[in-house]
């Protein structure tokens, strides 16, 4: 059976569990778990996520709080140009010291975890291992991340695309442009000659 100390994403906590008003910086590189996103825009599995803040003990707990930098790979959508990028995300979650109580929760069992003025923090509750010794944020790096992709990534945020006749990128030709007809005066110009011809013809006759 592993061990909770053996997992890649495990920190241990032990000093500060059950004593409230102590904290344990953490400042660290983890690798990033399987699942977060996909070709077009994700974190590949492996790669290196930064992890800085702390873990401060209360009484039912541990809170974290701190920041994730992870390298973020993407296809802007408006010009389809790769993007690779550091991928700042802040994040607070809560480690009760019950761990049963923290796998009910995160499943939408009963019972509630009261961090701040009564507030359900169901979302972001993970469990700390049986004896309290070790915080495993593997859960906590997917959850985040997988929940912060950005729909729509962009190179920049006046990117201006591709031209939508031939494709060229409009971010490094911005004088592109193309000569557009509209059928509809062409159409008319042809009539109105037309009509011109007959109306000289009949002066003819």
């Amino acid at each position: 059976m592993a061990r909770p100390e053996d997992s890649q994403w495990a920190i241990p906590v032990g000093q500060i569990s059950a004593r409230p008003g102590m904290s344990k910086p953490v400042d660290g590189d983890f690798p990033a778990p399987s699942g977060i996103g996909d070709n077009i825009v994700g974190v590949r599995e492996g790669d290196s996520v930064r992890v800085h803040g702390s873990f401060d003990s209360i009484a039912d707990g541990l809170v974290f709080m701190g920041r994730f930098t992870a390298p973020m790979h993407a296809e802007c959508t408006r010009c389809l140009k790769p993007i690779d990028r550091d991928w700042d995300l802040d994040v607070t979650a809560f480690f009760p010291y019950d761990s049963s109580q923290a796998a009910d929760t995160r499943h939408g069992k009963h019972g509630e975890v009261d961090i701040v003025a009564g507030e359900d923090e169901a979302e972001d509750t993970y469990p700390l291992s049986h004896d309290g010794g070790f915080a495993d944020i593997e859960a906590l790096l997917r959850d985040t991340m997988v929940e912060h992709l950005p729909l729509q990534p962009l190179c920049r945020p006046d990117c201006k695309g591709l031209c939508s006749q031939c494709g060229v990128n409009l971010n490094d030709n911005p004088g592109h442009h193309h000569d557009v007809i509209d059928n509809r005066f062409a159409a008319l110009a042809g009539l109105k000659a037309q009509l011109d011809e007959e109306a000289q013809a009949k002066k003819s006759d």
